[in-house]
């Protein structure tokens, strides 16, 4: 295990380099960020000192909180850039516009702005929870500029809510119109209810706060180009996109179902796993099912060297040295991303190849060679030839996958199937990956990993049931 230990810590400086990068570039976006807030709540304004110092305050308290927010909930979003830089798009973008509408003539006409799409945006690429965290943040921003800033904030927070709830499932276009009756309903609702508390009766120009309200439907329709519009800038996956990847009659999947229909069908056993496991602790499921089945594409150049794509006759490896077989084994992981990039594949699909073994080690042909030159071993012989290239997962969905795929893979080898035989198996395997560390990089908690298992348990315990003797036909 020293060699293992000593091989850990010479990967962990290069970790550290890239997180402290990483760390960098966020908190440079955030102070950015902060910045152009700062200009333009304070523009054209002839403030004091004291004024634009309260208005600094305010903006810095804004983004510091929302910066713990995602280091303490969704730590995963701060390795990369280019989500960061989505959110903070979208929250300065909002405020600008809030600057420029308060400006044209016209009473009330912060109402026509819709920030409900800050909602249907952030929830078709992430989850509801950082989509009301960030339109909260955006409305409170906003609501130092507006003339009402009460009733704003209540009316914009409840409809983005509202926006949510009905956005529960999958993006469509149906649904999308759904979601803008339902606005313009509890804008109008919420509208009457704060003209009959404060006055007493609807105001005379109610009409014109209707047309406001329907003015702001018909702008949350922008949303459904703006989410290709996203995808293709900040490749960033929607829904309809995940589910169009997880057609079996993709031509990749096809590819792969024809020439490896072994690794294919691992593939789909993995899937259903994975994406049970991922629903459980509230992850992206619909990106997990995507990236399970195209995790293991690289097995399509040597489909006959994998265990799962050979018939009854001599496996190959056989006649080859264990470092070799440990080579083309190994190899699967960098052909699949090769062959996702050649099929044009978004890039966290290719995670999912990438890091489905993190920096695991080869251990079946490791073992084997140590058996033939129980003499030479050590940490160079794993760095050169039977470690995974990783990386490690980053992400609770990649973690997922590379747990239902060890198991999915070793359940294969079980003598006999039984609750506490399939038990035993996930613990065993789950324990071995977090003590290597392939978990280090991932915020999963002990309840996350406790749900997980249970699901793996259940899931195989379903396939491996025992099945009904049946008499034969006579």
């Amino acid at each position: 295990m020293k060699f293992i230990g000593a091989m850990l810590q010479t990967i962990t400086g290069s970790r550290q380099t890239r997180g402290l990068k990483k760390t960098t570039i966020n908190l440079f976006l955030f102070f950015a960020s902060f910045i152009v807030v700062l200009a333009i709540l304070t523009w054209g304004k002839n403030l004091n000192r004291q004024a634009f110092a309260g208005t600094l305050i305010i903006s810095a308290a804004s983004f510091l909180i929302l910066y713990f927010f995602l280091l303490q909930f969704r730590r995963e979003l701060l390795l990369v850039t280019r989500k960061v830089f989505f959110i903070l798009l979208a929250i300065i973008g909002f405020v600008a516009i809030t600057k420029i509408v308060t400006g044209l003539p016209g009473r009330d006409m912060v109402f026509i702005i819709p920030f409900a799409i800050i909602t249907i945006i952030i929830r078709t690429f992430y989850d509801a929870r950082l989509a009301l965290f960030i339109l909260l943040i955006t409305i409170m921003l906003a609501g130092f500029m507006v003339p009402q800033p009460f009733e704003f904030v209540f009316l914009s927070f409840v409809s983005g809510m509202a926006a949510i709830f009905t956005l529960k499932t999958v993006y469509r276009k149906t649904r999308l119109f759904l979601t803008v009756l339902v606005v313009v309903v509890t804008y109008t609702g919420l509208w009457m209810g704060i003209c009959l508390m404060e006055k007493g009766k609807l105001p005379d120009d109610f009409s014109h706060s209707l047309l406001l309200f329907a003015i702001n439907g018909f702008l949350i329709l922008v949303s459904f180009p703006l989410v290709f519009l996203f995808e293709q800038n900040f490749l960033l996956l929607s829904e309809t996109t995940l589910n169009e990847l997880s057609d079996i009659n993709q031509p990749l999947l096809r590819k792969f179902a024809e020439e490896a229909p072994g690794s294919f069908q691992h593939s789909l056993q993995v899937s259903n796993l994975a994406e049970e496991a991922a629903r459980i602790i509230g992850a992206n499921h619909l990106l997990v099912r995507a990236g399970a089945l195209y995790h293991d594409i690289g097995k399509i150049g040597n489909p006959r060297y994998f265990v799962e794509n050979q018939s009854d006759e001599m496996s190959p490896h056989e006649k080859l040295d264990p470092k070799d077989s440990a080579r083309i084994i190994i190899s699967h992981v960098q052909n699949g991303v090769n062959l996702a990039k050649n099929y044009k594949m978004p890039v966290q699909i290719i995670d999912f190849i990438r890091m489905h073994h993190g920096t695991t080690v080869a251990y079946f042909f490791f073992k084997k060679y140590l058996d033939q030159n129980p003499d030479e071993a050590g940490l160079e012989i794993i760095e050169k030839t039977f470690k995974y290239p990783g990386p490690k997962p980053f992400s609770k969905e990649t973690a997922v996958v590379m747990m239902a795929d060890a198991i999915e893979a070793s359940s294969r080898s079980i003598a006999a199937y039984s609750e506490d035989s399939i038990s035993e198996l996930v613990e065993r395997i789950i324990f071995i990956q977090e003590q290597d560390g392939q978990f280090s990089d991932v915020p999963l908690t002990f309840k996350d990993l406790s749900d997980i298992k249970n699901v793996l348990k259940k899931r195989l315990a379903t396939i491996y049931h025992a099945r009904i003797a049946y008499p034969e036909r006579i």
